[in-house]
């Protein structure tokens, strides 16, 4: 399901979907700042948190996938896990990121 979400950015949210299905995606969240006033149109990339169904993690492929991604989106996308953020060391960007993150799809 999808939810939408104010963004900086056109969202082509049935793309998102369809691409979160294809790469067992359970979880699809925006952070940074393609959710707030200081994105850039012609400079910011797409900063996104994905959380995959368990034992669906692809490996290698993850660069594919972020690569499709940047596709769909017409711009560079940053992808990482949430579950790497919540395991990091460095408290102030766990914490910065996971307050702002918006959840666009979840299965």
């Amino acid at each position: 399901m999808t939810t939408k979400v104010v963004t900086q950015f056109p969202i082509p949210y049935e793309e998102i979907e369809a691409f979160c299905r294809k790469w067992n995606i359970i979880r699809f969240e925006l952070f940074g700042s393609v959710l707030r006033d200081d994105f850039g149109a012609n400079r910011s990339d797409v900063d996104v948190l994905v959380t995959f169904a368990p034992g669906a993690t692809p490996g290698l492929q993850y660069f594919s996938a972020e690569e499709e991604l940047a596709r769909i989106l017409g711009r560079s996308v940053e992808m990482t896990t949430r579950r790497t953020v919540e395991q990091s060391d460095n408290w102030i960007r766990r914490e910065a990121i996971l307050s702002e993150a918006q959840t666009v799809y979840e299965a």
